[in-house]
Order: structure tokens, then sequence, then C-alpha cells
């Protein structure tokens, strides 16, 4: 925490006074203090991708064949960025949204409502950030000049949700330590609750700041310049709506009786909610983001906004029949369709309208790296959630 107070209270300085951010984070073309033997051998595996970037040519390879290697080699960090952003948003943004729900669940049932989304993402909820973290490492690494950018230009709203990462983590372990040993401190849930909210609306700002064409790289805004706009305070609220979205969806298959049905009309609330929101962010975007909006035009992008439509009637469609075991499914579609659809619009730019990928992007020997260390660390992570999430599935409440 000290340490991103630090960060955001230098900037827009790295050398105080002396060298700005902008001016450090600068695309490296050649090699680095990267072990040789692995970069070598994704050289060989990707075409010798870094031989294109430093003008060698490795026996029997064409100036196409290169070109064509490096082109895919950075397809795959944007790939890596947009698969985090998806993770944590399906899985965390469950659990934003069970503190959503905590605050405003309504019906005769209410506290055993709130009960349950305590009970179901106790075990699990600390491991959703790891994605956050994935975002985070991708973003810095491999598209250094848009990480500034969309830092100096969003520090206010990015450090909010940061807050809100914190006391929502705080404000939860002390609520479920305090409800074991029948001391609760008071304010937790409210505190939980709060920071939910909070939290997935300073994202979607951050986010429709992005997508919206108002961060200007090469400049320092405002406090408030990039952000305090109808687009993105509209993405505030479908992220915070997208989180309440999934939520009950997720809990279908995890309660019965009377409780499943009270899930099931929260669930056809958070759909209508979401849907209106997503609606006008269309018109909300041909006025405050026309790049944007001109985005959301391409034949590709219109596609897949069309699948996320689809998916969201196919969510109230099992909700309706009550085929329950479809609808974690069919609310996760419905969310990544309509992630696929904004990253879509905005491909190829990383900063509409001004910093497209391939600008931003750092050199090959740090793109390799990464994939390198992110393949490795796979290998590891991947196996360990899937046994955590199999381990507690069929755990009964008082078990976990």
């Amino acid at each position: 925490m000290g340490w991103f107070v630090t960060e955001f209270g230098r900037q827009p300085w790295i050398v105080w006074q002396v060298m700005r951010v902008s001016e450090a984070a600068t695309p490296q073309d050649g090699g680095g203090p990267v072990p040789a033997a692995p970069v070598i051998g994704l050289h060989r595996l990707n075409g010798g991708s870094s031989a294109a970037a430093s003008g060698t040519q490795f026996p029997g390879q064409t100036a196409q064949g290169r070109e064509g290697a490096w082109c895919r080699l950075t397809q795959l960090p944007p790939a890596s960025f947009f698969s985090g952003i998806a993770a944590y948003a399906i899985f965390g943004g469950a659990d934003f949204g069970a503190g959503f729900w905590d605050a405003f669940a309504f019906g005769p049932r209410r506290d055993e409502v709130r009960e349950a989304f305590f009970k179901a993402m106790g075990p699990v909820w600390e491991t959703n950030h790891v994605w956050l973290i994935l975002v985070l490492v991708t973003l810095w690494t491999n598209f250094p000049p848009a990480f500034s950018a969309i830092f100096i230009n969003l520090y206010l709203p990015l450090t909010v949700a940061l807050v809100g990462v914190v006391f929502r983590g705080a404000a939860f372990a002390f609520r479920h330590y305090g409800y074991e040993a029948g001391a609760e401190l008071p304010a937790t849930g409210l505190i939980f609750s709060v920071a939910s909210i909070v939290t997935p609306f300073a994202m979607g700002v951050a986010v429709g700041a992005v997508a919206g064409g108002h961060i200007e790289p090469d400049r320092t805004p405002g406090m408030f310049e990039a952000w305090l706009r109808p687009f993105p305070l509209l993405c505030g609220l479908i992220g915070v709506a997208t989180s309440a979205f999934l939520t009950p969806f997720y809990m279908l298959i995890r309660s019965v009786g009377a409780l499943r049905s009270d899930f099931r009309r929260l669930g056809f609330a958070a759909s209508v909610a979401l849907g209106s929101l997503t609606a006008l962010a269309i018109p909300v975007a041909m006025w405050d983001a026309p790049e944007f909006a001109n985005g959301l035009r391409d034949p590709v992008a219109m596609a897949i906004i069309a699948a996320a439509v689809t998916f969201g009637l196919l969510s109230l469609l099992v909700l309706w029949l009550r085929r329950d075991f479809l609808a974690p499914l069919a609310a996760a579609a419905t969310v990544v369709a309509l992630l696929a659809g904004w990253a879509s619009a905005q491909y190829p730019f990383v900063l509409l309208p001004a910093l497209e990928l391939e600008e931003a992007a750092a050199g090959s020997a740090t793109q390799e790296a990464f994939l390198i260390a992110m393949a490795a660390g796979a290998l590891i992570l991947v196996p360990s959630l899937l046994w955590l999430f199999r381990l507690f599935a069929g755990a009964r409440p008082e078990e976990v």
C-alpha cells in the first residue's frame, strides 16, 4: 500500500523533477538481462522473431517469414491481457456481486440469502485476485507506454479500486473469523458491501476512460479530466451491474428450495439492469466516445455483440425454464462476450485513438521472456486452482 502511495504521489516523475515516466517508459528493441537459452529456444519455436527485430537472419528464413512470426508473437500478450480481464470478471466479479446483494438483497429470506453468499465465497475469494495481478503484469511488462499513460490519467479511480480491494478483503476476513468465534466486529458487513460496490465501479470507470478515447499519452491531465465524463461513469455502473448479474446465476447450483427461487428472482432483476445499461452505452458512446462508437460498427464487433445479446437472452431463458445447471455457464458466456465486444471495438488500439498495440509494445526479448515466465507459472498455477475449486466444490458450508 505504501509503495502504491509513493508511486502515485510522485507522478509524473520517475526521477523527481529530472525525468518523467513517459520519457523513461520506452520500448526495448534489443536484448536485455534475459536467460539466453530459453529465449533462443522460443526464437526457434516462433520463427526467430527477435532476429527480425534485430536484423539477424537465421538460415532458411525469409524476411516475410520473420515479419509474420513477429506479428504472431505480438498477439500473445494482448490475448493474455484479455484472458486475465475475462477471468477476473467472471470469478472476481461474482465475489463483488456477493457484496452488492449483501447490501441490496430483498424479500422475506434476505438474511438467508446474505448468509449463503458469505459461505459460498469463503474458501476461494482471495484466489480471484490472481487474475488482476496477471492483467497488471501483462500491461506494464508488454505495453509500458500504455501503462504509464493509464496510471497517470486514472490514478484517482485506480487508487479507489485498490483501497476498495484492501478494505473489502479485510472486512470479509474480520467478518468470517468473527462469525466463527461469535464475536463479529461492528460495521464489517457495511464496509464489505460498500467496498464491493465502489471497487467494480472504479474499475469500470477506468475501462470506460481507456475505451472512450479520453487518455492522451503525452499529456498530464487534471485529476478528473480523463474519467469524470458520461461514458466512463456509465461503464462504472456496467461494472457494478455485471458483478450483480453473475452472482445469483452462480448461486443457483449452490442452493435448494425457496432460497433457489430467491436467487432466480435476483437473477431476473440483475439481467434487466445489465441489459438496460449496456443498451444505453451505445448512444452515450456516440455522444461522448465517438471513436469507440465507430469501432462498434465493425462487422466482427457487431457479430460479437450479437452473440452477447444472444447469451443474455439465453440466460433469461435458462431462468424461466429452471435449467439451473446451465445458469453459471450462460451468465459467464454473456459477460465474456460483452468484454470481447469491447475489445473488438477498440482493436488494434490500446488507447483510443492515439496509441496502437504495436506502437506501445515492448521489444521482442521482453515479450518472449514474459511468455516464458507466464507459461512456467501456468504449469503451477492452473493445476493448483483447479484442485482448489474441485476440493471445495462439493464441500458443505459448515466444512469451509
